[in-house]
């Protein structure tokens, strides 16, 4: 365990009226706890999982890779500036860290096959073969098996989006493996009812009007794949 807590400063907060701050959620947690090495972030869209997840890579000065800089007709200053009002606590310091997207790893990819044309071991962190010539999923799982070798922190957000049911399968047992290893915590926001079944991991959820740990059973995403598997027929209009 690296990162142990955080906590909002929900008295500092800007506004009410722009996002993320007009957030229930975000105005009614005090803390969040992480008391296990792999943490779950699960909600509707636009409930608020990858906006923290951003808010604690910008905390810890994590890097994140291919951030929009296209203009936009109307701007929100206030929408990526919740981490000025969190805290983090950690257990023995600070340590390094990486941030997923599933959006932006294609231009991580490209980046570092860029590099790898004046120094061909910049590959030999990510299993020795370009990333862009592999398809989109093994892309993701060489990145994943030689990166999380790394100790630190990792923010991933929805590192399913390429993998298939298979692949998930094998990304949840690397996950179960590295976790017992005790050098790496992940933080992960996700809609994986296969990337949920992690042992002994904690569950967030987004959807109430604070953050609330959820067992697995209880969670959308078991009952809805567990209802449609047994009844598909009563799903098909």
């Amino acid at each position: 365990m690296h990162l142990t807590s955080i906590q909002f400063h929900t008295d500092r907060y800007p506004t009410e009226d722009a996002y993320p701050f007009n957030l229930p959620l975000f105005r009614n947690t005090a803390d969040v706890h992480f008391k296990t090495p792999v943490t779950f972030f699960i909600g509707e869209n636009g409930s608020g999982k990858s906006t923290l997840l951003e808010a604690i890579s910008r905390k810890c000065r994590i890097h994140i890779w291919g951030e929009s800089r296209c203009r936009r007709a109307k701007y929100n200053p206030h929408e990526k500036t919740l981490h000025q009002y969190i805290t983090l606590q950690w257990k023995d310091g600070k340590v390094p860290g990486s941030y997923f997207g599933s959006q932006i790893f294609h231009q991580f990819a490209e980046l570092l096959e860029t590099w790898s044309l004046d120094d061909p071991g910049v590959l030999d962190y990510f299993g020795g073969s370009s990333l862009v010539t592999q398809s989109h999923g093994q892309s993701l799982m060489s990145f994943f098996q030689n990166r999380f070798k790394v100790k630190g922190l990792y923010l991933l957000d929805e590192p399913e989006t390429a993998l298939s049911p298979k692949t998930q399968l094998i990304f949840l047992n690397l996950l179960n493996e590295v976790s017992k290893a005790g050098h790496a915590q992940f933080v992960i926001a996700t809609h994986s009812p296969i990337l949920l079944a992690s042992p002994d991991s904690v569950i967030y959820s987004f959807n109430e009007s604070a953050l609330e740990k959820i067992p697995y059973e209880k969670t959308d995403y078991y009952r809805i794949y567990k209802d449609f598997l047994l009844n598909r027929e009563n799903f098909l209009s």
